[in-house]
């Protein structure tokens, strides 16, 4: 599955739908041409090798798709060493959504529960949640039983991820990950279920030891990743040593992380920090936890997309679960950032000094007081 166009096929064949587009490889961009016009523009441009987010990129005419395609095929061969693309039709108003699964080696393949996956930069994700805010029981079911068929169509065994884009009522493949995904944990804070023990079980020989009625959804999770970048700066990444690091904490509240104070983010690797992840009850008690958890959370040394996160959780339309793959742009979220960024600055030096002295105890309470009084004072606004 690692190949997109086989993938493609092997889902064609296998009766799940797929997003509109070449059946084969594209190698020159009068052809691409060709089938833009055909189907209409915007269309994408993808590596066939590619993942994580790169090696795609959108056209909305001609001339765009003639930049593009060479330089996407480029990309593609120095990233993956496989310079070939194909082109999809780039569906309206997208979400993001994908189906855990946990398959063994008897035959046994469960869903266990969807994740909305649509606040991205460049194609790549910045925050999670589980449940996606426009599931149903029904649609639920529909795109988990097609992620099983899907698995079984490949003889699938492992914990894995299949991918859908959602437009309009309509759901489409994307792709499997055939791994445990960044993600994974919100899923295993309303399902209950360890993700990671299962996946061990069953690359030992073991039985999925649970039916698929067995699994409920309990409550709401959402996870930021914490990298280490400059959202105002197209989300250059920020390298450098952390001279300071205080995380969140508290129920409900889990962080997965490795870094401390003194640990270098290396240019040359991903700049993620830490999974910043909440669970409560309902979406808007999971967000307001996420907001609390966010203002406690500083790093001193490099900057990073926490004041993003902020925006995110604090716009309108993402609190009524209206969001979309291109929500950054289209609601101007980088403004909003700024914004962030310079009514902070008092607190960021406050509790910089708090941490750089050393004294744990001082920035923890400085930076609840902090937490305390924002959101005291956004809830008199």
């Amino acid at each position: 599955m690692g190949n997109k166009i086989r993938a493609r096929h092997l889902m064609m064949k296998a009766g799940v739908s797929v997003v509109p587009g070449t059946k084969d490889a594209v190698d020159d961009v009068d052809e691409a041409k060709v089938f833009a016009e055909n189907i209409g523009y915007p269309v994408i441009i993808k590596a066939s090798a590619g993942g994580g987010g790169i090696g795609m990129k959108v056209a909305h005419c001609r001339e765009e798709l003639v930049t593009t395609f060479g330089s996407t095929r480029q990309m593609a061969g120095s990233a993956f060493g496989d310079s070939s693309v194909f082109i999809e039709k780039y569906l309206e108003e997208p979400r993001h959504i994908e189906i855990q699964i946990l398959a063994d080696s008897y035959g046994n393949t469960i869903y266990l529960s969807d994740r909305e996956c649509s606040i991205q930069r460049r194609h790549q994700k910045l925050i999670e949640e589980a449940p996606s805010p426009i599931m149903t029981s029904e649609l639920r079911a529909q795109m988990g039983e097609t992620a099983v068929k899907v698995a079984k169509a490949i003889g699938y065994v492992n914990a894995g991820t299949v991918e859908f884009l959602y437009s309009r009522g309509d759901f489409y493949f994307l792709e499997v990950n055939t791994r445990l995904q960044v993600e994974h944990g919100i899923t295993e804070m309303v399902t209950g279920i360890d993700i990671v023990r299962e996946q061990l079980r069953i690359a030992w020989g073991e039985r999925v030891d649970f039916m698929q009625e067995d699994i409920c959804i309990n409550g709401h999770a959402i996870e930021c990743r914490i990298n280490a970048e400059d959202p105002l700066n197209d989300f250059a990444p920020s390298p450098g040593k952390i001279r300071g690091y205080r995380s969140a904490g508290g129920p409900g509240v889990r962080v997965d992380s490795g870094v401390h104070t003194g640990y270098t983010i290396s240019p040359y690797y991903d700049s993620l920090i830490s999974k910043l992840c909440v669970w409560e009850r309902t979406r808007d008690l999971a967000i307001a936890r996420m907001e609390r958890a966010l203002y406690e959370y500083v790093v001193v040394g490099v900057k990073t997309n926490i004041p993003f996160h902020k925006a995110v959780m604090r716009n309108p339309d993402f609190r009524s679960g209206n969001i979309t793959t291109a929500f950054i742009e289209d609601h101007n979220i980088l403004e909003f950032v700024e914004d962030i960024v310079k009514s902070e600055a008092e607190k960021g030096d406050t509790l910089a000094s708090a941490i750089e002295a050393k004294d744990k105890k001082v920035a923890a309470i400085t930076a609840a007081v902090y937490a305390y009084v924002s959101m005291a004072q956004k809830m008199q606004r």
